[in-house]
């Protein structure tokens, strides 16, 4: 017999009584990424910058404080939150869990809120590093593709110099939205930001005709293209080749411009996207009694659903199931249009139902202008040899092209979004960079995303979404911006809606919930730690944490 007598333990049950056996699971904090990051291109900390606008009191911050800290977080990946405040569809907020309460986190509104915030107080970016780098790198194109890999590289201490085909920098931005929904003044200043870093910038200068693709290859160690897609898609029916019809592109960029656009009193604009809708809405501004005509029903438009109901507010009519067939000439100028009736057969390569003509159907419509708002290219003159037979620029997932030290991204690949021609001049500065530095690129994986069902969703309480107060359209100018902004208040109160999905949040829950006293608070920042020794397993703080940071293993 030993020198001591052995004493059993008590066994504690899961839940804390004893009698039973100890549960082997064991709770682990794992951050998860949320569906509002796991829906945005540009992979911007949605969560992060919430969370640091709503918990600025809490973590011992002034508001101006949390705003400037948010916007550093977006500007990271992203140098146009003010821009894209204002013209990305946020596709975020179609992610936001928040969908199954009372609605998702108005993620835009903010944006744009922290992106006024920051051109009024005259923020800057920071860089990534002091050094200069020896190598210089040429971006084709100063559009939001462009633009973001400049921004980048410019970030990391390279010289960086971008020709621009047209009078001004910013691409589609400028010459594709009008100045309602994008002000000049904000694309500028967001612009200008950017040439701060020191990029230099060369407008009214042509690749391909003032200098060629090979001419950059020597003069520098990498190359991005972002031609953009300015040039628009013809109708292909008789008669279109008359003055007074335009493409949506080439319409929009002339107005956009400040040429004076002649469109009579009758315009017929002919698509279902945002250039048609926006061409339908400039027609308005211009005097014109506008009809838009679309060849399916309103359920498969492709135009921002705001977008659509602003053009209603403002007296455009919209025909559905109505397909061009011809333009009607007279004297050299157009007068009509004659179209024919759709109807919807099965789906077709997009997934939406395939308008089918409908046999005896013709009518005729009179016009005084036509814009062709059906969709658009880029012009690769110069550029052909990145093609892909007669596909367009094709990338990898870094933006590599199939020529050595040449990169690519945005309209010129496949057209998108802004915010996904952001992101892949983004992606391609990282590579250039990585490139130049001997670096390994890390492949991007696949987020797993924190939905409701890891969640405690009956945890938050009930809060009304903060929507963004509009012009009356009886007083929309020819460039009022129509939708306003938040306010301060209404930004913080907005915020705090951020169910923090997938992250600790300092609600204090698995604290609270844990008999064993397993929680360790840190300090403000740090959130918890556990102290698995004196864990039971009883699984309560997994079960009761409501944003799902908490998993057992």
């Amino acid at each position: 017999m030993g020198l001591f007598k052995e004493v059993k333990k008590p066994i504690i049950k899961a839940g804390g009584s004893t009698g039973g056996e100890i549960s082997p699971m064991r709770p682990k904090y794992a951050e998860k990424t949320p569906p509002c990051v796991g829906n945005c291109p540009s992979g911007t900390d949605i969560r992060g910058l919430l969370t640091t606008i709503a918990q600025a009191e809490a973590y011992g911050r002034t508001n101006d404080q949390a705003f400037e800290l948010a916007w550093r977080l977006v500007t990271e990946k992203n140098p146009f939150p003010a821009t894209c405040g204002r013209v990305c569809p946020h596709p975020c907020e179609a992610g936001c869990n928040r969908n199954e309460k009372e609605g998702p986190v108005a993620v835009n509104a903010i944006e744009r809120f922290i992106g006024d915030f920051a051109l009024g107080k005259g923020l800057k970016p920071a860089k990534l590093t002091e050094e200069t780098r020896p190598e210089k790198v040429a971006v084709v194109g100063a559009g939001p593709a462009g633009l973001s890999c400049a921004y980048q590289l410019a970030r990391r201490g390279y010289s960086v110099t971008v020709f621009e085909a047209f009078s001004k920098p910013g691409g589609m931005l400028r010459y594709g939205i009008p100045a309602y929904r994008l002000p000049r003044q904000v694309l500028d200043a967001e612009i200008q930001r950017i040439l701060d870093l020191g990029v230099n910038l060369q407008c009214n200068f042509v690749i391909g005709k003032d200098k060629s693709l090979d001419d950059l290859r020597s003069e520098y160690k990498a190359i991005f293209v972002g031609l953009g897609a300015h040039k628009g898609i013809k109708l292909r029916v008789p008669g279109e080749e008359t003055p007074n019809v335009f493409s949506g592109t080439e319409f929009l960029n002339k107005v956009n411009s400040g040429e004076e656009v002649q469109v009579g009193t009758k315009v017929l604009v002919i698509g279902g996207g945002d250039t048609a809708i926006d061409a339908a809405r400039v027609s308005k501004r211009l005097g014109a009694d506008v009809t838009l005509l679309y060849r399916r029903t309103r359920a498969e438009m492709p135009a921002i659903a705001p977008e659509i109901e602003g053009a209603l507010e403002e007296g455009v009519a919209i025909d559905y199931l109505v397909a061009p067939v011809e333009v009607l000439v007279k004297d050299g100028t157009a007068v009509g249009l004659k179209c024919i009736r759709m109807e919807l057969g099965e789906p077709d390569a997009s997934g939406r139902r395939r308008p089918v003509p409908k046999a005896g159907s013709e009518f005729d419509m009179d016009a005084t202008a036509i814009v062709a708002a059906i969709s658009q290219e880029p012009a690769f003159d110069g550029f052909e040899s990145l093609r892909d037979g007669k596909n367009w620029i094709a990338v990898d997932e870094w933006g590599v092209t199939k020529e050595d030290g040449v990169y690519s991204g945005g309209d010129d690949v496949e057209l998108g979004l802004a915010t996904i021609a952001i992101s892949q001049g983004r992606f391609a500065a990282e590579a250039i960079d990585a490139r130049f530095r001997g670096l390994e690129l890390e492949k991007r994986a696949k987020p797993t995303l924190v939905k409701t069902d890891h969640m405690k969703i009956g945890w938050y309480k009930e809060a009304a979404r903060h929507e963004r107060p509009h012009v009356p359209a009886d007083q929309r100018g020819k460039d009022t911006e129509i939708e306003l902004g938040l306010t301060p208040e209404q930004a913080v109160d907005e915020a705090k809606r951020c169910m923090s999905c997938g992250m600790c949040m300092d609600c204090e829950t698995c604290w609270m919930y844990c008999t064993n006293s397993c929680f360790v608070k840190l300090p403000k920042g740090e959130h918890y730690r556990i102290k698995l020794e004196v864990c039971n397993g009883c699984k309560k703080c997994a079960e009761e944490c409501p944003c799902g940071y908490i998993d057992l293993i």
